[in-house]
């Protein structure tokens, strides 16, 4: 499923402390913010905060705060959250997907009203993920007959556009919840035989091959030496091309991060990871695979890279 991948907010564009990319194309969906202040939200737990600013602080704090970060422990905070279910990763973000994290994340990605100013702006950034994902399936040709793997299809935002554009889509999710929403959105907005075909499933058992595999927002519930297995595997799966967005890991962002984690909300969630496009990008070439297009995504809540990979 997809998790929003969000940090803190500051008085400019987050997009402005990244590295420049001669060839990236840059989708900045930035929001007001007030100047010099920045504002602290968990990572982890954004869904849970309301529209009330949980810390503001000078522009210049974020450098005495990096000292701070040092002393929190995220990690035994994750160590408990797998212990309470069981197991690890996978585990945890089940059962949050399945209870508490689908009921706030049904929300955002829905229409209702009922979600704060920090809902409202990572919709908005999801929303922008997924429409410069759509330009990048159809920009040289048409997606009719194309069959695609929508891995982490969460209530089916990409699933139900490739489907209206005539693709053939497999649809997969780890959250039971999450699959069973998708389908029934499917139903209300397409004609029987245009259905995706939804399925309950983690991205390491899937199987198959598709001319696309989509995998959108997902990477950040992997570790990175997870993450290079799953990119390999879901490479493995595509013919012609795959789709990745992540939460790039970069000094700047991952500062914040840890600062948010200071404020980890009222309720667990699952646990965040951020990625540097050096390690996605290599992992792909082990296997065979060359980023062809680039491109970001920023609000004040929510941070994306997204890129297109095919074969070298």
């Amino acid at each position: 499923m997809p998790f929003a991948p969000s940090l803190l907010s500051s008085s400019s564009s987050v997009s402005q402390f990244l590295p420049r990319y001669p060839n990236a194309i840059r989708f900045n969906v930035t929001s007001r913010s007030r100047a010099a202040t920045v504002v602290a939200a968990s990572v982890t737990d954004i869904t849970g905060v309301d529209s009330t600013t949980i810390a503001v602080l000078g522009g210049g704090s974020v450098a005495a705060l990096a000292a701070m970060v040092s002393l929190t422990d995220p990690e035994r905070r994750r160590r408990l959250q797998a212990e309470e279910v069981g197991g690890g990763d996978k585990e945890v973000v089940r059962e949050y997907f399945n209870s508490t994290g689908f009921e706030r994340w049904r929300k955002i990605y829905g229409e209702t009203d009922e979600v704060n100013r920090v809902q409202k702006d990572i919709r908005l950034g999801h929303a922008k993920t997924v429409e410069n994902a759509m330009l990048m399936l159809t920009e040289e040709r048409s997606l009719a007959g194309v069959t695609v793997c929508d891995a982490g299809c969460g209530t089916g935002s990409l699933s139900i556009p490739l489907a209206k554009e005539g693709a053939i889509v497999s649809a997969s999710d780890i959250s039971a919840a999450m699959v069973a929403e998708a389908e029934m959105k499917a139903k209300a907005q397409l004609p029987p035989g245009n259905l995706p075909r939804f399925e309950v499933n983690d991205l390491e058992s899937l199987s198959g091959k598709y001319d696309t595999v989509v995998c959108l927002d997902v990477l950040i519930h992997y570790p990175q030496n997870k993450a290079d297995g799953m990119i390999a595997h879901l490479a493995s799966l595509a013919e012609k091309r795959v789709i990745l967005s992540f939460a790039p890991k970069t000094f700047y962002y991952d500062i914040l991060k840890r600062i948010g984690e200071l404020f980890p909300g009222p309720s667990k969630a699952t646990r965040a990871y951020l990625h540097a496009e050096a390690d996605v990008e290599r992992a792909l070439r082990k296997v065979g695979w060359k980023i062809s297009k680039r491109g970001l995504t920023t609000t004040q809540f929510y941070f994306s890279r997204l890129i297109e990979a095919v074969p070298m």
